[in-house]
């Protein structure tokens, strides 16, 4: 039995677009036999993400049920002395053969392991993913505030409110000090919005701690395609509600500059970063364009 869900999407929006991914992979591993399409020919007014899998609910419900029963830990090298318990994220050690990238020299690209108390589980690893692929690491510094413990803080923030937003989960906001700068929504560059809400400290940032997370699961088997260090693009296929595409078809089209398969429909964007402090540190999305579209 497959059962369906649809949400609504930004495609201006990089993070809200990882995040449709990040649905899909989740739903891939927890429901099975997962697929989906960005639907902007139905209603263009309501551009939709349409997801189906295996199972008795929709995929959605699913994952998001996972996301709010789930706890963090960060996984490590057997023989290796990193650890998150510094920011009270424990760490679990695997063996070298199981580690999914080599040793990393920081605790910040620890992998983070979610698990429910099913035994469910899902790793987020890609920002230790640098031989082949680039990491897309927007949060600042190799020796600073780990992956793992953005998950956490992520959760945290959502806890108990996540599946009342199943219709809208890309809506859900919170006052969000840390995240891995996915969601523009959230982010500033100071001497471009005039003032730094980092010096007042009656002023937080609201951000998006779903679309960060399911984002960061996104890019578990796709990447943007990175041209410079502050210029990436993305691509997305579409159909409507009766035509869905297996997931790795949608990870090629994110890196893509074209349609992947002959005559399905395509857009590309192109996506802009700048330094929102100092440079070659964090970097922040500051613009998003669409270069083609084919309908």
């Amino acid at each position: 039995m497959t059962v369906a869900s649809s949400i609504p999407v930004d495609l201006l929006n990089p993070g809200q677009v990882f995040a449709c991914l990040g649905l899909l992979e989740a739903a891939e591993e927890l429901c099975g036999k997962a697929c989906g399409t960005f639907d902007w020919r139905t209603d263009p007014e309501d551009i939709r993400f349409r997801i189906r899998a295996e199972g008795d609910q929709p995929p959605v419900m699913t994952v998001l049920k996972f996301l709010d029963e789930a706890s963090v830990r960060s996984i490590a090298p057997r023989d290796s002395d990193l650890t998150t318990e510094k920011w009270t994220v424990a760490t679990d050690r695997q063996g070298g053969e199981e580690f999914p990238f080599k040793a990393p020299s920081s605790p910040a690209t620890l992998p983070a392991s979610l698990e429910n108390g099913a035994g469910q589980r899902l790793v987020i690893d890609y920002w230790g993913d640098t031989t082949q692929r680039d990491n897309v690491k927007f949060w600042a510094g190799a020796g600073g505030y780990p992956g793992a413990a953005i998950v956490r803080d992520a959760l945290n923030l959502v806890e108990g409110q996540i599946l009342d937003h199943a219709d809208n989960p890309f809506a859900l906001a919170a006052e969000q000090s840390s995240s891995f700068r996915f969601d523009w929504r959230r982010d500033y560059v100071p001497i471009d919005a005039g003032f730094s809400p980092n010096v007042h400290g009656n002023v937080v940032m609201q951000g998006y701690p779903l679309v960060e997370l399911l984002a960061a699961i996104g890019l578990s088997h796709a990447r943007p395609l990175r041209h410079k260090k502050l210029h990436y693009s993305y691509g997305v296929i579409g159909s409507d509600a009766s035509e869905l595409h297996p997931t790795i078809f949608l990870r090629a089209a994110l890196g893509a500059r074209r349609a992947p398969i002959p005559g399905i429909r395509f857009r590309l964007f192109r996506m802009d970063l700048d330094w929102p402090g100092q440079e070659n540190q964090a970097r922040c999305i500051t613009n998003v364009i669409e270069e083609t579209q084919t309908t």
